[in-house]
């Protein structure tokens, strides 16, 4: 690749002002995942403070918490997985014996992906939310 291709070479296909711009983006099924994990999030820890990174948004207290990252919003030119994924930042600190997360070939960061709201067992997640809760508090 040339130097001017590398130049005009962007990692992601979009950029949001706002989390507003951001949901106003996705996909009615995106949309109503990403709404109903944002909803539990805030429910379970309602000091955490949302902040979009990487055209997503992450959720922090005393480290990086939580994220959610839409498979519209392309990381590279093309999708990599389906739905929506809820990515833990200490996944790796979290007690998983039920094996509910994914980790990939990630050492850290550990996820779950979502293709509807249909999948998403509530008070299975909120407990995962309280224990990376949990795990930042380790942080302080």
């Amino acid at each position: 690749m040339s130097k001017s291709m590398k130049s005009n070479y962007k990692m992601q296909n979009v950029s949001f002002k706002n989390v507003d711009d951001f949901l106003d983006f996705l996909p009615e099924g995106e949309l109503k995942v990403v709404v109903l994990v944002r909803q539990l999030i805030f429910d379970c820890i309602p000091d955490i403070h949302e902040k979009l990174s990487y055209n997503v948004p992450f959720y922090k207290r005393n480290k990086s918490i939580l994220f959610i990252w839409p498979s519209s919003i392309l990381w590279g030119k093309s999708k990599s997985y389906a739905g929506v994924r809820i990515g833990f930042s200490q996944g790796h600190l979290i007690d998983d014996e039920i094996k509910f997360l994914n980790r990939g070939d990630r050492k850290q960061v550990c996820y779950k992906d979502y293709l509807n709201v249909s999948e998403i067992d509530v008070d299975l997640l909120k407990s995962y939310i309280f224990d990376a809760l949990l795990v930042d508090n380790e942080f302080k």
